[in-house]
């Protein structure tokens, strides 16, 4: 009896057979569900699950890849590759290791510092993933490592690519130099070829800004091993995709000779094609040798960058600012030509112009001159009248026509545009009113005016051509500016004059090209620095950084202008002294290089040897002044602040 109910078969069964089939129920859902998980990992999942047990049982190892090349516009390499032996460690191969670490000390004379890091570094290594022990070795360590393989388990000797910049440091400052990923990068992007050993990227100049297209697709080494991550055996090895190749429009053989010429001077020179505004050299010296950082560079070396006053590290072609002097000159005159003065028009120069009771001094007493023989002679009287005729709007107008004060669209990672000044930026920059002092300074490219190496050339090849041409380095198609808003015929006038100053009795008559049936034309300039006590002019007899910088900008052939130059020399004194010699002698080598090669060797055997010659003997000198430490120098010149109006 159950609650006064009777219990009998027949209820029995029904009870059992109502929990049988509530059982079965669940069991067939378990059954199905079990069934439709076991489906959607064999066949959606099976990909995922697959490639997930492939990386179990495969050890994938990326290779770097090799970098594009950068070639000149005739495809003379300017950055390669070259073959670079390395040495690793394989940490699960290396199985004694207190003996094979110190004969490998030994094979491949390793310093005390790199072999404290070598063993911190394995210390947290397993598996197979490469642990650096040397690279950039010579044959004779390499093979050494390499016949003795059987005494060394885990060693594994390579041959990689390392960068290799065939003129070194010609080109440092224009292409730059690569190195390894820092842990930011790599933070940053989670990409593990970055810490991969012998894996290089781009940290300045165009390897920087190109690197997508110079850095390629690794190749990838597959290892078989077990689940406690031990050797089976080496699967098949994939390639790598080496970068592309860049063209550029520098001319390699220009490129060098041009920072050869440059010799012990801080300075700059860039050449372009006034066809169409290809760059055919862009020097920059003194620098670096980016081999030097693609091999790993010295604390000794970089010391001796870093401290030196000639800024080395700098690209002075583009980052270099300067009062352009009297090379602005062209400018000023395109403004009193647009603003309708006659050319022929004479002003009398007594030796300065009075504004007021300030007398602002001209480089001579040259009489009545025109725009012809103010060019010429360079003559400050002329151009302080036309200035402040035409006014500051309008010979800011015509600097900026000319390519001043502008950012080209190039591929390298830092550009300074300097300055064209005019009465409005004066008010936004300092809140104050421009004065006709201001613009009798600027009319002969001092006061305010700042200008880059880059700019300068560029105004010699509008100047040149007469149209608004646009530099560029890479070899695509050019951009052809418009015509400048000048007649033809009085852009003439301009060339003339400036053809006069190296051809007949102007200031660059000493730097006339020595090649039978072409003349250069050109402009010479020298910015003040710094105004000295007592009225002198920066020479020898003031410190270094005090002195005049050396300007000249130029064009040739006269008649019908190719090439247009710019040269910078820091601190030369001299636009017609220091600069315009630098300028003849690369435009002479654009068309007789035997006779600029013959020059330059006379020159270089005073300077003490070639680049590399020189950069080892600073190199000795550094290391020996660091042992032996001389006594500072007292400066004793008296300077004061601000440039001066000439």
């Amino acid at each position: 009896m159950n609650g006064g109910r009777p219990v009998n078969g027949a209820s029995q069964a029904f009870s059992f057979s109502r929990r049988a089939t509530l059982l079965g129920i669940g069991q067939g859902a378990v059954g199905l569900a079990l069934a439709g998980r076991m489906t959607w990992l064999s066949i959606a999942e099976n990909e995922r699950y697959k490639l997930l047990s492939e990386s179990n049982r495969v050890n994938l190892t990326l290779m770097p890849p090799r970098r594009g090349w950068i070639v000149d516009r005739a495809g003379i390499p300017i950055a390669n590759n070259r073959t670079d032996f390395r040495v690793d460690i394989i940490p699960d191969r290396l199985t004694d290791k207190e003996r094979v670490l110190p004969l490998l000390r030994n094979l491949l004379a390793i310093e005390p510092d790199d072999y404290e890091r070598l063993q911190r570094d394995l210390e947290g290594a397993s598996g197979f993933q490469p642990i650096k022990v040397a690279e950039n070795l010579d044959w004779e360590r390499f093979a050494a490592v390499s016949v003795r393989l059987p005494e060394l388990p885990g060693v594994a000797p390579t041959r990689g690519f390392a960068r290799n910049y065939p003129s070194g440091a010609a080109v440092a400052h224009l292409v730059g130099y690569v190195g390894a990923a820092t842990a930011e990068q790599y933070k940053e992007t989670k990409d593990p070829l970055f810490v991969t050993p012998g894996f290089k990227l781009g940290k300045d100049g165009l390897e920087k800004t190109l690197e997508p297209d110079l850095r390629g697709r690794p190749g990838a080494k597959r290892v078989e091993v077990t689940a406690r991550g031990r050797l089976v055996r080496e699967l098949e090895t994939r390639p790598d995709r080496p970068g592309q190749m860049i063209k550029l429009t520098i001319d390699a053989g220009l490129q060098a000779f041009a920072a050869r010429r440059l010799g012990n001077e801080s300075g700059a020179v860039v050449v372009i094609d006034c066809r169409d505004g290809s760059i055919l050299a862009l020097a920059s010296m003194p620098a670096y040798n980016p081999n030097s950082f693609s091999d790993g560079i010295s604390q000794i070396e970089w010391g001796m960058l870093s401290e030196d006053d000639h800024l080395p590290l700098t690209n002075k072609a583009l980052q270099g600012l300067y009062p352009p002097g009297s090379t602005f000159k062209p400018a000023t005159a395109i403004a009193a030509l647009r603003s309708g003065i006659d050319p022929e028009r004479t002003v009398n120069c007594p030796g300065g112009y009075q504004l007021g009771n300030r007398f602002f001094r001209c480089l001579g007493r040259h009489g009545p001159v025109n725009l012809h023989r103010a060019i010429a002679r360079s003559c400050n009287t002329y151009f302080y009248t036309m200035g402040r005729e035409v006014g500051m709007d309008a010979v800011a107008e015509a600097a900026r026509q000319l390519g001043l004060g502008a950012e080209y669209p190039l591929p390298l990672p830092s550009q300074r545009y300097g300055t064209v000044p005019d009465p409005a930026w004066k008010q936004r920059k300092y809140d104050e009113a421009w004065t006709q002092a201001d613009t009798l300074n600027a009319s002969i490219g001092q006061g305010y005016i700042l200008t880059s190496p880059l700019q300068l050339a560029v105004q010699a090849s509008r100047i040149a051509s007469g149209r608004g041409l646009v530099p560029r380095l890479l070899a695509d198609a050019p951009v052809i500016g418009p015509a400048l808003d000048v007649p033809p015929e009085r852009m003439g006038m301009i060339r003339s004059g400036m053809d006069e100053v190296v051809n007949g009795a102007g200031t660059a008559v000493r730097s006339r090209l020595q090649l039978d049936g072409i003349r250069m034309g050109g402009k010479t300039g020298t910015a003040q620095v710094r105004r000295i006590v007592g009225g002198a002019r920066g020479g020898l007899g003031v410190p270094w950084k005090y002195r005049d910088h050396g300007l000249f900008i130029g064009f040739a052939p006269v008649e019908q202008p190719r090439y247009a130059v710019s040269v910078v020399i820091e601190h030369g004194m001299s636009g017609s002294g220091a600069a315009a010699p630098v300028a003849r002698d690369c435009i002479t080598y654009l068309y007789d290089r035997e006779k600029a090669y013959a020059s330059l060797d006379a020159l270089e055997k005073g300077w003490g040897g070639d680049i590399e010659t020189r950069m080892a003997a600073k190199e000795r000198e550094y290391r020996l002044a660091r042992l032996n430490p001389a006594p500072p120098e007292t400066e004793t010149a008296s300077i004061e602040g601000g440039s001066a109006s000439r």
